[in-house]
């Protein structure tokens, strides 16, 4: 355990711009689920609040310490308890890094498929708290779609389990997907058992893209739904995110390219080319300035790899307000252009990556800080975008979370009636609201 003066400033926060964080009392480091078990019960004794803390990678703030809390950090509990390759699953301590997981499965043929951008840092534990996605969700699903069963550490400081290890289960209320996406506001989750897929040893089929126009792309992605094919991946990467990638890596790619659009195909043979085929006729019908198989899996590869490296390029040059809203796929070129127009009418540069194919647009808002006129336009260009998802249909955050940064957010898209609901289910599970007050609900 570390005492208040001796915790570093980074364990007390995530990686989300400008929200704000407290000074924590103590920071406690479990090995296993008695200890967690004991420090719950302690701060309950006195009252004490607690924040669950994985790797910090979230970009919401809902690992953010409050005031005199506990940050329990489960960095130590980093175990794979099993790996049961008869059933395709897999129980892991929280602490488990997510490309952890997958390669220790992928050594007995096996795949866990949820893979964030930050899957080489993110822990099962963080991902299951914010119901994590990734770039193959379109296909495969998000963390909740993978989650079986979880342990988890009550307010007086019990275990629990819920959920199981069979495929279905339907007795009593679903208690696992309340605690998936929780944000670490219902107790604080000490195992997880999911479930894995047979590993697809061929290489996919890459479609690659250029675009002169961001809502272009975003034709090309309307076109695809349209089509009736589910590819395994639909990425957007524009031309702001490009230029950061290239500066920092030096991987070759064409700066002056406005929109990158990344698809692959998974089928079997003979599918997987014919599904390109598609793709490829979708992105040349939306009016692509340039679009091909690729034919070379480490190229294809690294495109894929320049996606994912897209917010930490952009993150090193300075101030980054992420965003993280979905919207009907079919709807996807009209958010891109309300997001042009936002960008426009409060004279603030905004990136965009995008896990096209499932409706969900980041939006990178690119400030010099927080703090003064720049940051306050920043603000405003937040929370028009949440405006313009939320009046196409769509909702506030995709895979974030809310956190501290979208609470206003989730008002506005929820209904009064939803929101109580929402708060009687913290009120119900957490009485004395001990853990991560403020966070999602309030």
């Amino acid at each position: 355990m570390l005492a208040r003066e001796d915790i570093p400033s980074g364990l007390l926060h995530d990686e989300a711009t400008g929200a704000r964080y407290g000074q924590a009392r103590a920071l406690v480091l479990p090995t296993d689920t008695k200890e967690v078990c004991a420090t719950v019960h302690t701060c309950a004794q006195f009252g004490v609040p607690i924040v669950p803390r994985g790797a910090g990678t979230g970009l919401s703030g809902g690992a953010n310490a409050v005031d005199g809390c506990v940050v329990i950090g489960t960095e130590r509990m980093n175990r794979v308890l099993e790996v049961d390759t008869d059933n395709q699953t897999a129980t892991a301590q929280p602490g488990v890094v997510n490309d952890d997981l997958k390669a220790l499965c992928a050594e007995r043929g096996l795949w866990y498929p949820p893979d964030p951008a930050s899957s080489a840092w993110s822990t099962i534990g963080g991902n299951v708290a914010t119901n994590a996605g990734g770039i193959c969700c379109v296909k495969y699903g998000v963390t909740r779609d993978h989650v079986l069963g979880i342990e988890a550490v009550l307010g007086d400081g019990t275990a629990v389990r819920v959920g199981g290890r069979t495929v279905k289960g339907v007795a009593g209320y679903d208690l696992l997907g309340l605690f998936v996406g929780s944000e670490g506001t219902l107790g604080v989750i000490t195992e997880v058992t999911v479930r894995l897929r047979s590993r697809n040893t061929r290489p996919p089929v890459t479609v690659v893209g250029f675009f002169d126009r961001l809502t272009a792309a975003g034709e090309a992605v309307a076109l695809v739904t349209a089509s009736g094919i589910t590819p395994a991946a639909l990425e957007l990467v524009d031309r702001h995110c490009l230029r950061a990638v290239e500066a920092w890596k030096r991987m070759g790619m064409d700066p002056d390219a406005a929109v990158l659009l990344l698809a692959r195909s998974d089928a079997p043979a003979g599918a997987a080319e014919e599904e390109a085929r598609v793709l490829l006729e979708c992105f040349k019908s939306a009016g692509s300035t340039w679009a091909e198989m690729s034919t070379d899996p480490v190229e294809a590869e690294a495109l894929f790899e320049a996606r994912r490296l897209a917010y930490p390029a952009l993150a090193r040059l300075g101030p980054v307000l992420t965003e993280d809203v979905c919207v009907p796929r079919s709807l996807v070129p009209e958010m891109l252009a309300r997001i042009e127009e936002i960008s426009a009418a409060w004279d603030t540069p905004v990136a965009n990556i995008a896990h096209a194919g499932d409706g969900n647009l980041h939006p990178l808002i690119i400030t010099s800080g927080p703090d003064g006129p720049a940051g306050d336009r920043g603000q405003h260009v937040f929370d028009a975008i949440m405006d313009a998802a939320i009046a196409l249909g769509g909702t506030v955050t995709g895979e974030h979370g809310i956190g501290l940064l979208k609470r206003g957010g989730m008002r506005r898209e929820m209904s009064s009636a939803v929101m109580a609901l929402q708060r009687s289910v913290k009120q119900a599970m957490d009485p004395r609201n001990l853990f991560n007050p403020g966070k999602l609900v309030s």
